[in-house]
Order: structure tokens, then sequence, then C-alpha cells
């Protein structure tokens, strides 16, 4: 995911049309660049295959409408195009990013008049993380940064201007010394990493945190149908950040991530990261049988 993506080979379909990469561009005051009047998705190509393709597409339109902005193509105009696109770009094992955002036809907040502009890129897709992670696990830490109630923010909707929080919590883990970053929400409850939603393994039981102030996943939900066919009891509830200690096994699962193990928690206090004046310490983990299960179940679907 490093590199120059402004500079690359290949084709991006925008607002109709297959361009070339480079040729990609939108103007230095269009709205979402100063307003977060965007919203995307990320979807994964696994041998020459779109997973679960229509349903991201459905996910970035109610996006859109969600931030009040109606997209100028159906979803199986979008289909078609990030079909024809991951074709054209000759994709095996990759990644596409359809974005859409309100254009520069004003500069006002509540942005009357301006065009839904609608684009997918594609690339290949490399691990997130280093070799061996899906196996060994990865670090996360517990970060400041909290996600807001739902009154408060569009959190049914994938859009840019919520990852704002997950940009600042991952900077500040990796500033830490982890790999990714773990929030709380408003009520000092777990809620996901920057990109993946969270899931504990307590007494051979799948829990995972209610979605009422973060994305409901895709891959989480397939995880949740996958879990349920292998006889695993999945148990979604408000979960306090103490109740960490309680799990045996800890994952995350997203588009980029997959089934993801996590190996240590830091950033951690005695009794809770809420509490001023105590020891921040870490909880370390081992991926175990439930976190095999479903890490090669869903390696299997993907491919399926």
């Amino acid at each position: 995911m490093t590199g120059d993506f402004a500079h690359r080979e290949g084709e991006i379909w925008l607002d109709g049309e297959f361009v070339r990469w480079q040729d990609a561009t939108l103007h230095v005051l269009t709205h979402a660049l100063h307003y977060a009047s965007s919203v995307f998705e990320g979807i994964r190509v696994y041998g020459s295959k779109i997973f679960r393709l229509t349903e991201h597409t459905e996910r970035l339109v109610a996006s859109a409408a969600e931030l009040g902005c109606v997209l100028p193509f159906t979803v199986p105009e979008l289909d078609r195009a990030a079909s024809e696109l991951a074709a054209r770009n000759g994709m095996v094992d990759g990644y596409l990013r359809p974005v859409a955002w309100r254009g520069s036809e004003t500069m006002g907040i509540g942005a009357p008049g301006t065009a839904a502009h609608v684009a997918i890129a594609a690339w290949e897709w490399p691990e997130v993380f280093e070799p061996g992670a899906k196996l060994d696990g990865i670090s996360l830490h517990v970060s400041r940064w909290r996600r807001p109630p739902p009154e408060c923010a569009p959190v049914r909707a994938k859009g840019a201007g919520q990852y704002a929080i997950g940009t600042l919590a991952r900077n500040e883990a990796e500033a830490a010394g982890a790999q990714d970053a773990l929030l709380l929400d408003h009520r000092g409850h777990l809620t996901e990493a920057t990109g993946a939603n969270l899931f504990l393994v307590v007494g051979g039981e799948l829990h995972t945190p209610v979605p009422d102030c973060f994305l409901d996943g895709i891959t989480r939900r397939v995880v949740i149908g996958l879990a349920r066919s292998y006889g695993i009891r999945v148990v979604e509830r408000r979960i306090p950040v103490g109740e960490l200690e309680s799990a045996s096994e800890v994952f995350l699962t997203g588009t980029a991530y997959e089934v993801q193990p996590v190996r240590s928690i830091g950033g951690l206090a005695h009794a809770s990261a809420s509490r001023p004046g105590e020891v921040a310490r870490t909880l370390a983990f081992r991926p175990g049988e439930v976190t095999r299960t479903l890490a090669d179940a869903y390696a299997k679907l993907v491919r399926s």
C-alpha cells in the first residue's frame, strides 16, 4: 500500500470512461477535498473473481445517500465498470477502490448543486502486514481517540470523514511500536481497529461489539455466518475494555485484513483504560483453534 499512487501504469474508470491512470485527476477546489464529502469501498479480487462485488457497490450507493448525495450510476452499471476494469488491468489477485465525491461547482459547506463523481481504481494487492503475520498475529495499541456516538457522525456510511480518526489512531499506534490501533467508543467500550472489525474468543464462543457507532463490515458479516455454520455461538454485545482479559483469542476482520490474528494489545491499564494514574500494560494472545478455523474457512470461501 506504499508508493506513489499518482504515477502508476494501467487504467482507472472515471465517470463512465476508462482513462490512463495519470490522467484521472480532479481540481484542488473539489468539495470533497475540503469538506470530506466522499465515500469509498475496498473490494478484493481472488483468482480473477471479485468477491462480493454487488454487496460492496450497494454499500457505496447507500453511503453516498447517507451523505445526501445521489450517484449518477446504478449498481449494475458500477458492477459492470468494476468487472471490466479488473479485466482490462489483467487483475488476478488484487484490490478495487471505488470512490464517489462531490465536485467543484461550489465551495459552500452545504454544497447545493455540486455534481457527484465516481471513479474505480485497481491494483495488485500485497499483504497488509509483514510475512508471518497471518500465523503469528499483529500488535495493537489502545488509542486515546474514540469513536463518536451515532448521533454525532454518519456511522452507517463508509465515509472519508470517519477515517480521520483512524488515521490519527494508526499514526499514534505505530509511534508506540504497534502495527494498528484499537479504538474504544464514547462509553469506553471496545469497537474496532482503524479499518477492521474486532472479535474475541471467550469460553469457545465468538464475541463481537455491536456495530452501533462504527461500520458493520461485509467481511464481519461473512465471518459471523461462517462461525455459525461451524456451530460456534456468536454473541454481539457491548464489551467493556476490561473484558479483553477474559479472551483466549483475538482477531480482526476486513476486506484488506481478511481474518487477521492479534498477538498483543498494549496501552491498557490494570483495570480500565480510562482510569487515570494506572500503569499501562500489554495483554498477549495466541491464534487458537477458532481463529484458525475461521481463517481457513474464509480463505476457501473467497477462492471458491
